[in-house]
């Protein structure tokens, strides 16, 4: 690209994105600090936090339109679960910020890894090695990471997910990193992990994102495909011991030299992998982030659905486990642009899989201002800088409404599923009325404006709401908004820094909170969900549901066991005839950005007190139906007939 276009388009980029200059100020973490230093906010004012006691007051007033129950609340109670995790980021990310990758952030997978039935928390982390709480009961938890061995310590990771490889009971765990080798963590059944990555064969070392499990050629075996965004670092470290961001990486897209593809696994069973990417015609372009795998077109064979975080998306159809074929256009011709986070799954009960994708990235060319939330972006680079015609692409989130027959019709706006800065959608009943309810982690942190979590409350497929103000997710514990980024010595003078200007000595720069994923799952065996968080450069989110103390609620988790199938069921539909109604899952284990975890699949049964049947497809071509022992309110555990 001519030097002149490549100008205009950063300065497009920097409109949207400032990036206060801090050269000539020494710098210290916050962790080296003596005495505490002055703190100074960036932004500041902040139109984010400004505008929190207004919006939850309107929220609130809205609140009566809403006709899905919403008297409940959450309650952040990361003090009482003794979680002491804190995510520490690398300096590209923070105190040298760049716009490049390191800012996505990391995972978070949640798996029952030693079978007592209780669900524990993996948070994966940049700086500092990744940590796994093991759940004790009652909402409480203790970190098991050195007897467990999952540390990943002197590398940055990027995310996790939960499977069973080797379909023997239990969840194995793969990591993923950033240039250090991606891992395969075998457990032994009681929570003990041993790296098994070299000999399998999957310690890629790449730019990698999200891992998905999944059984491409129905043999039983868990495949993995791993998601490469492309090279955005050089080949220097810094001081951190991160290599170091390129200063155009915003634009890598632009450069396909760049590109790093995707990397499908095929599982050949005793922890050997196999890379078939070649093979099956695997290579769409573009940076990819993430993907989810689901059947769309009825036939049987799990498709992918793989992101593009910059550029067109593809929809890949599986032919018969033997090959993927591109049919992007013919199923979503007009898809986001800025593609962050994925998730299929049944928005209004009609028992056919609809799709919600959000987008980041085109949130990042225009401030917009709080009342402008739920508007797609209006600002963007024209398509030289885009990688595509600007017709083809939706500058927002969007949700693909399932119409049958290979049919989708986007339903974003009328619905109300558009938000600012999204990663990841987590999906779960919240309220156990029968409707999926839509939980994204959002915001970006430093140097931008505060930017609010949303929970998007499932109106009887009519409508999401907007209700995390309303169910006390927003705002944050204590009303916290800001956390310490890093410290910076003025040395007396300004020195040409916005930072410094009226100070003098340390002082300490103050961001933005804003969380990158999220998991939903019922973490204290109460019977409703709760959240936790995985915040960047900053402690998580541990959100516990007051809903079953507030009113009675009928649901039922259910544990899948193939046999034929792979161990976890992945791949297979559930439905679930209770009260009159239908509800169907497909159990995929997506559980938010980038991250899988091995989770019952919950389902809320709104008034209903009593199980009809529940049906299970599953990926081998069994069906099975169940009528006894179906009880609400605890746990059916189901195992593939042989």
């Amino acid at each position: 690209m001519h030097h002149a276009r490549r100008a205009r388009l950063l300065l497009v980029l920097s409109a949207a994105v400032w990036l206060p200059g801090v050269s000539g100020c020494s710098r210290s973490s916050p962790t080296e600090r003596g005495s505490r230093p002055s703190e100074v906010r960036t932004p500041h004012p902040d139109e984010g936090v400004d505008a929190l006691e207004a919006r939850r007051n309107a929220q609130k007033a809205a609140a009566a339109d809403i006709r899905a129950f919403h008297d409940f609340r959450f309650t952040d109670s990361i003090a009482a679960s003794g979680i002491t995790f804190v995510q520490h980021i690398v300096e590209d990310a923070g105190r040298h910020y760049k716009a490049v990758h390191y800012d996505h952030g990391t995972g978070i997978a949640v798996a029952d890894v030693d079978g007592d039935g209780l669900y524990d928390i993996y948070f994966v982390n940049q700086v500092g090695g990744n940590e796994l709480w093991k759940n004790l009961g009652g909402g409480k938890f203790r970190n098991i990471t050195a007897e467990a061995g999952v540390a990943v310590a002197g590398r940055i990771s990027v995310t996790a997910s939960f499977a069973d490889v080797d379909n023997d009971g239990d969840e194995d765990l793969f990591v993923t990193t950033v240039r250090g080798g991606n891992l395969l963590f075998e457990n032994d059944g009681r929570g003990h992990f041993t790296d098994i990555s070299k000999e399998a064969g999957v310690d890629l070392a790449a730019h990698s994102s999200g891992a998905v499990f999944f059984d491409y050629d129905r043999d039983g075996l868990l495949d993995l495909l791993v998601c490469n965004v492309g090279r955005y670092t050089a080949d220097q470290k810094g001081p951190d011991g991160a290599y170091v961001g390129l200063e155009d990486a915003f634009f890598g897209h632009l450069h396909p030299d760049r590109f790093e593809y995707p990397v499908l696994y095929r599982n050949l069973g005793h922890n050997r992998f196999k890379d078939v990417t070649t093979d099956v015609g695997l290579k769409p372009s573009g940076w990819g982030g993430d993907a989810t795998a689901a059947d769309v077109n009825g036939d049987g064979w799990p498709d992918l659905f793989i992101l593009n975080m910059q550029g067109q998306q593809h929809y890949l159809e599986n032919a018969g486990g033997r090959s993927f074929i591109d049919r992007t256009k013919q199923y979503f011709p007009k898809a986001p642009w800025g593609a962050m986070g994925v998730k299929f799954f049944d928005f209004d009960n009609d028992g056919r899989q609809d799709l919600l994708v959000t987008d980041m990235h085109s949130d990042m060319f225009e401030k917009l201002p709080p009342p402008r939330e739920k508007e797609k972006a209006r600002v963007h680079p024209p398509g030289e800088g885009l990688g595509g015609n600007p017709d083809d692409f939706v500058f927002g989130n969007v949700l693909f409404h399932n119409l049958g027959g290979g049919r989708f019709e986007e339903i974003s706006d009328r619905v109300g599923a558009e938000n600012y800065w999204p990663w990841g959608p987590s999906i779960g009943d919240i309220n156990a009325d029968g409707w999926d309810d839509v939980f994204i982690a959002s915001s970006m942190n430093y140097p931008h404006r505060y930017g609010i979590n949303s929970m998007l409350l499932n109106d009887h497929g009519r409508k999401l709401a907007d209700a995390e103000f309303v169910l006390g997710i927003e705002p944050r514990r204590d009303g916290r908004t800001y956390t310490p980024w890093f410290d910076l010595d003025c040395l007396g003078e300004g020195l040409g820094t916005d930072l410094c200007r009226g100070q003098s000595g340390k002082i300490a720069v103050m961001a933005p909170l804003g969380s990158r994923s999220a998991v939903i799952f019922d973490l204290d065996a109460d019977g409703d969900l709760d959240i936790v968080t995985n915040d960047f450069n900053s402690a998580p989110q541990v959100l516990v549901s007051d809903l079953s103390s507030r009113r009675p609620i009928h649901w039922t988790s259910i544990v899948l066991s193939g046999t034929s199938s792979n161990r976890d069921g992945l791949g297979a539909t559930v439905r679930v005839r209770a009260g009159g109604q239908t509800y169907t899952k497909v159990n995929d284990g997506k559980s938010g950005y980038l991250s899988q975890s091995a989770l019952p699949l919950y389902f809320g049964l709104g008034e209903a007190d009593k199980i009809d049947q529940v049906e299970v497809d599953w990926p081998s071509g069994k069906k099975q139906v169940e009528t006894r022992s179906v009880e609400v309110n605890r746990v059916l555990r189901i195992q593939e007939p042989r």
